[in-house]
């Protein structure tokens, strides 16, 4: 599935690209209106199947763009996720009313994203990856149903905040590998998130907690991070 992101951010445009090229997706992202329409109009480059789009931009702004992108038979049934800063019920409304499908605040965390393009290009029908991502995750006796946003341990269900679940599946779906804490903030609190990564630290404590004895599964490396270990069997 390939998605284009206009959004004038260097920093956000660079993490929400990175993002996603590791996610499975084809990600290509454009500082501005000019270059976003070059390449909509450029017979060489495949037309985007999503666009996530700021309203905040230098020259040509976000809803313009997305009026003419309505405006076009070609480019009428792409869906669209607004991005930006504004918080106000009127900026979100108008983005709506011009034909955006979902609209995302600043700041957001990249599950968060992530989740919400898988929701609007599932409703669009252009989710090519929809059959993996409805697909369980699971190390040893910890078994995730990303579609049923549900979670398991030994076949018992528990409950976990919506914190915990992020935090839980971001580990589990890069499994044997060190996540820093900073990665983890950005990831499920948002690549601005005012606090300290001691908030990584509590959530890892309650979460281990509601795993049980599954909670060895969740190594803590030193000075770094957290890891996921890799288990195929696990004796309780």
């Amino acid at each position: 599935m390939r998605i284009f992101c206009v959004e004038d951010d260097n920093s956000i445009r660079e993490l929400v690209v990175y993002t996603l090229n590791h996610s499975g997706y084809e990600a290509q992202g454009f500082e501005s209106a000019e270059p976003f329409w070059q390449a909509m109009a450029d017979a060489n480059t495949s037309a985007p199947d999503l666009i996530l789009l700021d309203i905040m931009l230098p020259g040509q702004d976000g809803l313009s763009i997305l009026k003419q992108l309505k405006a076009q038979t070609q480019t009428a049934d792409v869906p669209v996720i607004m991005l930006t800063a504004k918080g106000e019920e009127v900026d979100k409304v108008m983005g709506l009313d011009a034909g955006a499908d979902d609209y995302v605040a600043k700041p957001f965390g990249m599950m968060e994203l992530l989740a919400r393009i898988k929701a609007v290009a599932r409703r669009a029908g252009v989710d090519h990856k929809a059959d993996d991502g409805d697909e369980a995750l699971v190390d040893g006796p910890i078994v995730i149903h990303p579609k049923a946003h549900t979670v398991q341990v030994n076949g018992q269900y528990i409950q976990l905040t919506l914190k915990e679940y992020d935090l839980l599946s971001v580990l589990m779906s890069h499994a044997g590998n060190v996540m820093t804490r900073d990665a983890l903030l950005t990831d499920i609190w948002g690549y601005d998130f005012d606090g300290e990564t001691r908030t990584v630290d509590v959530h890892v404590r309650t979460l281990r907690q509601k795993l049980g004895s599954a909670r060895k599964l969740i190594e803590t490396v030193r000075g770094v991070g957290y890891r996921m270990r890799k288990e195929a069997n696990f004796q309780k």
